[in-house]
């Protein structure tokens, strides 16, 4: 059996029928007023009380007015575009009203906003109300010439202040005119809706909005690349782990077996040295399996693979993780691999003698860091934010370089003298499935 094709989504910009258009320049003429007001207020009033603290706040709610009217527009667009417009705006990294108004005053598309708050406060409304009014004052003119005659008690009624009807056929006459010429009338307010609408869309839509598509695709890319390393990162170990493994545990059993026959001195003391170079190589290959992608992370989580570098570090480490479900693959392997980079470097370099790991998942975001009691000076540019230096090396730059493809972040502060944190954030959506 055929099924028939689905129809094509409406694209946007497509002309509303006559009574949507209608409807959506109507609601234009209210808010615009309400919105001119509002500005005007919070202008003058934050203007004249800016020498005291109160008109600080009113001038950023002038700045900041243009968020609360463009969520408003982007429903109200809907009457005559089914295509829905975004919010560009980003969460807050941290909760609380500072993180929310400093990360809203850094976005370029709050200024956009305001933008549009005053191009539509000052210009955009007016327009729509003389375009909406002009067809209100011809068709209510008309329609409405008996209900002027009977009001007037006089039997005659001045139609549209052009012409005198002074008799009740001609009245109706020019009721039905009125009747006929409403559709007529309402038509061009289509075409004045559609390019209200096209303009609202341009002025309220991410600057990036035409390259969505493409970062889509690029992320998607992204972690498609992460998973094919992922998986030939787990092949590599499969195959010493199953292979090159095995057979060193072979041939040191067999030395070992060779030893026990107690044969010459000079081959014994060859064998010996053999057996210790095979039992030397297998810590390594372990050492290396381990390194590649430990196990204890496959099978019981993050915190657990955390814990477990905890006990291996020469250096006391306390940990305070919580990580409440699985995470993605991806996400949990760079999460690992960075603590145990900093675990490292805090071993080679600090002159620590504590280690805290602290870290939650939260709103979307795991975030991890991990602090040293050590002297500190770990980057060239000291102080809360910095980046990892990659001229100390490539292991914090390519720790900095996986993060970046998961959409994390690494930071790091050490001053001299210490202390030394190590922070990292990224995303962590919950693994629903994990391969």
């Amino acid at each position: 059996m055929l099924t028939p094709s689905p129809s094509p989504p409406p694209s946007p910009g497509s002309t509303p029928t006559p009574l949507r258009a209608a409807l959506y320049l109507l609601t234009s003429v209210p808010l615009g007023a309400v919105t001119l007001v509002a500005l005007l207020l919070l202008a003058g009033a934050g203007s004249a009380l800016a020498v005291l603290v109160i008109g600080v706040p009113l001038l950023l709610t002038l700045v900041l007015s243009g968020i609360p009217l463009a969520a408003l527009e982007r429903r109200r667009l809907r009457l005559i575009d089914p295509v829905p417009l975004a919010d560009p705006h980003r969460e807050p990294p941290a909760p609380g009203l500072a993180s929310w108004l400093r990360t809203r005053l850094q976005e370029r598309c709050t200024w956009r906003e305001l933008a549009y708050a005053l191009l539509f406060a000052f210009v955009l409304w007016p327009l729509e109300a003389l375009a909406v009014g002009t067809v209100l004052l011809v068709c209510g003119g008309l329609i409405g010439t008996p209900v002027m005659m009977a009001v007037g008690g006089d039997g005659e009624a001045r139609v549209l202040k052009l012409w005198l009807a002074d008799s009740w056929p001609e009245a109706f006459a020019v009721l039905v005119a009125g009747v006929v010429l409403l559709p007529v009338q309402t038509w061009p307010l289509r075409f004045v809706a559609r390019g209200r609408a096209v303009l609202t869309r341009a002025l309220l839509s991410p600057p990036e909005a035409a390259l969505d598509s493409r970062i889509a695709e690029l992320d998607r890319s992204r972690m498609r690349l992460v998973d094919a390393f992922e998986a030939e990162r787990r092949r590599i170990e499969r195959d010493l782990h199953d292979g090159a493994q095995q057979r060193l545990v072979a041939l040191s059993m067999t030395l070992g077996l060779a030893r026990l026959e107690k044969p010459a001195e000079p081959l014994g003391g060859l064998l010996e040295r053999a057996h210790e170079e095979a039992s030397a190589a297998l810590v390594e290959i372990r050492e290396l399996i381990h390194g590649i992608h430990p196990h204890v992370l496959t099978d019981r989580g993050l915190v657990a693979a955390v814990e477990d570098l905890a006990d291996r570090s020469p250096i006391p480490v306390d940990v305070r993780l919580t990580v409440p479900n699985r995470l993605l693959e991806a996400v949990e392997t760079a999460v690992y691999f960075a603590v145990s980079e900093a675990l490292t470097n805090v071993a080679k370099h600090s002159g620590a003698t504590r280690v805290t790991v602290t870290g939650e998942a939260a709103h979307g975001r795991l975030a991890v860091a991990v602090e040293d009691d050590g002297r500190g000076g770990a980057v060239a540019d000291p102080g809360a934010g910095a980046a990892p230096d990659a001229s100390g090396g490539t292991g914090l730059q390519g720790v900095a370089d996986r993060l970046s493809v998961l959409g994390g972040a690494l930071l790091m502060s050490s001053p001299p003298g210490g202390p030394t944190v190590f922070r990292l954030e990224v995303p962590c959506p919950p693994a629903d499935s994990r391969t």
